[in-house]
């Protein structure tokens, strides 16, 4: 071949890459897969540091920090919750290690050794839940404590990667304690409990503390479907329940935390009822708001405070007299009301407290027959009058300021006032001043114990103005009403208690009578703790001898008086010595009985209020009777209260040390037309006594007596089952009322007496009759006459 017939030589160059022809066109080469792995990943770290950058640890959300304050008797037994939320929040401590375990068996159990995200279990969910296998979680306990407490619980992909953030930077600022710790206090377990200690309490009414494995387990098993497994509210779902229970059970066994001999004898725990009523009914809601006002009043936790929630408040109430005091009102007022065929009946209220007369201790409240029909808190309300519960404090302050009558005799038990209807005050500047007695009763010379055993408004009166009203007012200040009590005006009228104070205020004041003159503002707190832990400090209660025990004393011994023979002898069922005073406001809109033992001081009032119009109404009428007084209703209640609320204690007798004189008789010697009073018995003075059949009275001798007798005249008559009329006058005749009239009755003094059967009697510096059947006999004299019949159901 010529060289012409060779062929061109090619350029000298690398051989190229082969192009791709067919399907290798569409694999992409390792370069680009590469590439795009790294880019990826470069994008990926981007996005997460971008992400952990801007996704702060936000607020707690509104719901989360919400949370109930639980108020509790003495005992710990829960009284009442409020809030919006049923929560209450617990330290670790104060959740048993089972409970503890059993939520982690239940939810994640390598939550201690793992990190904050799963994201196996996040994929392995997201697959389930995309191939129809159901909607499943991978979070962690870790995420689902930030999804409780941080952010709503809304299925949406922003929440999730907010959640997921937040998880991962929350591990890494708290502990693993800390975040258990705050899931379990967060969580939902249904029946509206929030946390475990609230559903420890409404599943089996005990503390979270005290869960046992068998009982944790279930409430652990509550949070994957609460409303679905309340076998109680669902039994057609136990089975689903208690399979869920199981699971939880073998967790903790594999995980170590129960031994399979426990596993193996356990039986599924059934919990209780869930309660009718979780709120304010009955006396909750009473004690409850009685209870927030004295924290903040007191300045031991704020309004706000109370709001936030998370308080738990043990009362000084204990429970089964608080449920005394409940039984007592029904059965001896409520049950007795006919609300459909008396008027009336539909006025009736009813309120009380009780307080331990030497801790200040207040144990029970009566408030109404339910909060959520009556709002009103009876034991607290200060719009009725007290009425004659008042006269004590006179007679109190008489002695603690050794005060004396106008024409200068010292007032004791035994000392003579004129009880005479519209008596006009003496001594008084203010203007006149005549009030009524109970009925227009007129008793005449009478002394200040029987005064007070049948409550005579013409001798408080005097007495008060003979004391001083400013001082009477300043003793009742001093122990224990409010110096704002309204009202509470320095004037005669002060004496019958047109004051109006709460039974709480009477209570606490009757309180420091019982206790000798010693005076403490009363306490309803035991103690309070925030969040299960923080002990809030309680003022220390201060105490102080407020008035003489000698004062104090010497009215104990008067109001034993009342409770023996005068208006309160239904106090005497309590079947323990006790003193006390009724107490009638005007027009019969309240009554009245403020009384106590060594032991507990107790003070019940009845009211009437109209149920639309919230105005006073009268009670003439309750319960079919004429009229109510301080001597029936509410000294029923106060025995049967008293009665059940000391049951199993000791009977103590009063220790009391009594004014000068108070214990024997005296005898007024301003006024020679006055008799001399004989304690406990009936008195009429002379030189030679008259003799009654069937009566109680013997001879006497001049100017004197002994008590259960009567002095008779110079010379006296006798008949059997008639009348003895004097016919020779003695020269000296002692009038009065004795210290215990027979048949509940009074004795008058004046220039000429008279007696009835069964009735009063009335010695004379002239004459005096005699009736079979009386118990005294009146002087001789010249001329006696025999009184009528008289009733005798005294009314204050």
């Amino acid at each position: 071949m010529s060289d012409e017939q060779q062929p061109p030589q090619q350029p000298n160059r690398k051989p190229g890459r082969q192009k791709r022809t067919g399907w290798r066109r569409i694999i992409p080469t390792w370069r680009t897969v590469l590439g795009t792995f790294v880019i990826g990943v470069l994008l990926l770290f981007g996005l997460f540091f971008l992400g952990y950058s801007m996704v702060k640890i936000p607020p707690a959300n509104a719901l989360a920090t919400k949370q109930a304050n639980v108020y509790m008797y003495a005992d710990g037994s829960v009284i009442a919750r409020d809030g919006e939320v049923n929560r209450e929040n617990v330290t670790l401590a104060q959740m048993s290690r089972s409970s503890q375990h059993a939520i982690l068996a239940a939810e994640d159990r390598d939550f201690y050794t793992e990190s904050a995200i799963d994201p196996k279990a996040m994929l392995r969910a997201a697959w389930n839940t995309a191939t129809g296998k159901g909607k499943q979680s991978g979070s962690t306990i870790t995420q689902q404590y930030v999804k409780n407490y941080y952010l709503a619980q809304d299925q949406t992909v922003t929440r999730k990667v907010k959640e997921f953030f937040i998880a991962i930077k929350l591990d890494r600022e708290v502990t693993k304690d800390e975040i258990l710790e705050g899931y379990l206090n967060t969580s939902f377990f249904g029946r509206n409990a929030y946390g475990i200690q609230a559903a420890a309490q409404a599943y089996y009414g005990m503390d979270a503390k005290d869960l046992d494995p068998a009982r944790a387990a279930y409430l652990a098993a509550l949070v994957n479907a609460p409303s679905e497994y309340d076998v109680v509210a669902h039994p057609e779902n136990k089975a689903a329940a208690v399979a869920r229970w199981n699971y939880v059970l073998d967790g903790m066994v594999t995980k170590g935390w129960l031994s399979e001999s426990k596993r193996a004898g356990m039986k599924f725990p059934m919990p209780k009822e869930a309660a009718t009523s979780t709120g304010l009914s009955g006396q909750r809601g009473y004690i409850v708001g009685i209870v927030k006002d004295y924290l903040t009043k007191n300045k031991i936790v704020s309004a706000e405070e109370l709001e936030a929630g998370g308080y738990r408040v043990t009362t000084t109430l204990q429970k089964d007299k608080q449920n005394a005091f409940v039984d007592a009102v029904n059965d001896q007022l409520m049950s007795k009301l006919d609300k459909k065929n008396n008027k009336v009946d539909n006025y009736v209220r009813a309120g009380g407290a009780s307080v331990d007369p030497k801790t200040g201790k207040v144990v029970a409240m009566y408030n109404g027959i339910d909060y959520v029909k009556q709002y009103t808190p009876n034991a607290t309300r200060r719009d009725f009058q007290v009425g004659s519960t008042f006269k004590p404090f006179v007679f109190t302050s008489a002695v603690q300021n050794e005060s004396t009558t106008q024409d200068g005799r010292t007032i004791t038990p035994n000392t003579i006032y004129d009880g005479t209807n519209k008596r006009p005050v003496q001594g008084w500047t203010g203007g006149a001043y005549a009030p009524e007695n109970e009925d227009q009763y007129s008793y005449g010379n009478i002394n200040v114990r029987t005064a007070t055993d049948k409550s005579v408004n013409s001798v408080y009166a005097q007495m008060a103005v003979d004391v001083g009203p400013e001082k009477v007012k300043d003793t009742a200040v001093e122990l224990g009403l409010p110096s704002t009590t309204p009202e509470l005006y320095p004037s005669p009228s002060i004496a019958l208690g047109v004051a109006t104070a709460s039974v709480l205020d009477m209570a606490e004041a009757y309180a420091t009578l019982a206790n000798h003159g010693k005076h403490g503002t009363y306490t309803m707190i035991e103690k309070v703790t925030k969040d299960g832990a923080d002990v809030i400090e309680m003022p220390e209660r201060k105490t102080a001898q407020v008035i003489s025990r000698e004062a104090a004393d010497t009215t104990t011994s008067v109001l034993q008086s009342v409770v023996d023979n005068g208006t309160a002898t239904a106090a005497q069922a309590a079947g323990r010595p006790a003193a006390g005073k009724t107490g009638t406001a005007e027009e019969d809109q309240a009554a009245w009985f403020a009384g106590y033992t060594p032991d507990l001081a107790t003070v019940v009032a009845v009211m009437g209020q109209d149920p639309v119009t919230a105005k006073h109404k009268s009670l003439y009428g309750v319960m079919g009777l004429d009229r109510i007084n301080g001597g029936g209703a509410p000294t029923d209640i106060w025995a049967q209260f008293t009665k059940e609320a000391l049951k199993g204690k000791p009977v103590s007798d009063f220790d009391l040390e009594l004014q000068e004189g108070a214990d024997v008789p005296q005898y007024p010697t301003t006024d020679p037309t006055q008799g001399d009073q004989g304690t406990g018995g009936q008195d009429n003075g002379g030189t030679t006594g008259d003799t009654t059949t069937g009566g109680q009275d013997t001879e006497g001798q001049t100017g004197g007596e002994t008590p259960g007798q009567t002095d008779g005249g110079t010379t006296g008559d006798t008949t059997t089952g008639g009348t003895t009329d004097g016919t020779d006058g003695g020269t000296t005749t002692d009038g009065g009322t004795t210290g215990g009239t027979t048949d509940g009755a009074t004795t008058d003094g004046g220039t000429t007496g008279d007696t009835t059967t069964g009735g009063t009697d009335t010695g004379g510096s002239t004459g005096g009759d005699t009736t079979t059947g009386g118990a005294d006999t009146g002087g001789g004299g010249t001329t006696g006459t025999t009184g009528g019949p008289r009733n005798t159901l005294l009314r204050e």
